[in-house]
């Protein structure tokens, strides 16, 4: 990979990672509800999740898509239904004591397990294999994924932070309602750009 094609990855893996999108609002939503160590997991769950995504996607599972058709449009289905349960869930919370073990967020391995419904990421996975992967080798696409491992961490982390920091204007009831409330219709609505064609 040359200097070029890589630093046009960084760029993209930048932009793509911290822009609105299902993950980022998620962990707002999170850092806002559950505070920024609890969240932890669920960050670590996006970053790993993704990264593994890549590597696997790379590998040939992409191929489904070219020689089965409908996989594509059965995994919007499900995309759709499952990111409009989590709204759903983020719409319905009620507020909760923090330390409380009833209290939290996704784990690591439902974080890691959502990147495989979650449209952006498909996208994102996709586009960055196809441009920015030349030979289509295991080592470019194990290099897309360091790439984006190094980079999406870090853009995740501002969103957990700046839930986190709202959190201090969130202190009663129903601000916090209509915060969650705001934040999955967010979610719904994220999903626009990559479902337009469905």
């Amino acid at each position: 990979m040359t200097f070029d094609i890589l630093s046009s990855l960084i760029v993209f893996a930048f932009v793509s990672s911290a822009t609105p999108g299902p993950n980022n609002l998620m962990l707002m939503a999170s850092g806002a509800n559950y505070g920024f160590t609890r969240s932890i997991p669920h960050m670590l769950g996006i970053s790993v999740g993704f990264a593994l995504m890549i590597v696997l996607v790379g590998a040939g599972l992409a191929q489904i898509f070219e020689r089965l058709p409908i996989s594509y449009t059965i995994l919007k289905v499900v995309s759709v239904l499952y990111l409009a349960y989590l709204a759903w869930r983020i719409a319905t919370a009620a507020p909760l004591d923090r330390s409380s073990d009833k209290a939290r967020p996704l784990t690591f391995a439902q974080a890691a397990a959502f990147q495989w419904v979650n449209p952006k990421a498909w996208a994102m996975a996709l586009t960055a294999l196809s441009v920015y992967a030349p030979g289509q080798t295991l080592t470019a696409f194990a290099l897309v994924a360091a790439v984006f491992g190094c980079v999406n961490l870090p853009s995740i982390t501002f969103w957990t932070v700046l839930g986190q920091q709202m959190a201090r204007v969130l202190t009663n009831r129903t601000r916090l309602q209509i915060f969650n409330r705001v934040m999955a219709a967010l979610l719904i609505l994220s999903l626009y750009p990559v479902l337009k064609p469905f």
